[in-house]
């Protein structure tokens, strides 16, 4: 996100700026008399999914996580923190969102407010089935719940190791002691293993994907 796009989405949170004009806005973030650059960059926020934006009707509200009615049709928004296999751990915290992704809320789970979206990032796990039928595919949209950071062997996970995130499939190998996170691809990739002590934390587990 642009520095001033942060700025903007920071100030939204905390004052109206839908009683501001375009002029008052930009000098408050150090552009005064560029009004054009503060309209710009609400623009891209609200292509983001992350303000609500109107100008004529003085509307300049941040989006929160939760449900909206959209033509008579009820959907969730939920949050996307960025990208697996690219990125610090802190990529799931609130203030590192990125975007929003309106689902419909029948698509989705009871738990709603536990779930996140990741970008898949490349083809590691382009043969494992989500559902029947469904993999995850370089640039898909995995939703992860995460309150499920107790996985069974076999469950698809959001692994945080050494600070980095990947997806992989959680296996349990209880004979050597150990966690080996495998792909399941088209393409050669080693299995990860962890053992006690490891810098290691599952984030979560994958339970849908939307394709992109």
């Amino acid at each position: 996100m642009h520095d001033t796009q942060a700025q903007l989405l920071t100030m939204a949170r905390y004052q109206n700026l839908g009683k501001l004009s375009l002029r008052q806005i930009a000098k408050l973030i150090d552009a005064d008399g560029r009004p054009q650059i503060v309209k710009y960059h609400l623009r891209e926020l609200e292509k983001a999914g992350l303000i609500q934006l109107n100008l004529e009707s003085g509307v300049i509200k941040p989006v929160k996580r939760g449900l909206v009615n959209n033509i008579k049709k009820l959907f969730y928004s939920l949050p996307i923190v960025g990208s697996a296999n690219c990125g610090p751990a802190t990529i799931f915290a609130d203030e590192r969102i990125e975007g929003y992704l309106k689902v419909s809320a029948k698509m989705l789970p009871h738990r709603k407010q536990d779930l996140y979206v990741l970008v898949a990032d490349g083809p590691s796990m382009n043969q494992a089935e989500v559902h029947k039928g469904v993999t995850i595919e370089d640039g898909d949209f995995v939703v992860v719940d995460k309150s499920q950071t107790s996985p069974k062997s076999g469950d698809i996970v959001v692994a945080v190791i050494d600070g980095m995130a990947t997806i992989k499939r959680y296996r349990e190998d209880k004979k050597n002691n150990r966690i080996v996170l495998e792909a399941q691809s088209t393409e050669k990739y080693l299995p990860i293993f962890i053992h006690e002590g490891d810098d290691f934390v599952v984030s979560g587990k994958v339970v849908d994907v939307i394709k992109k």
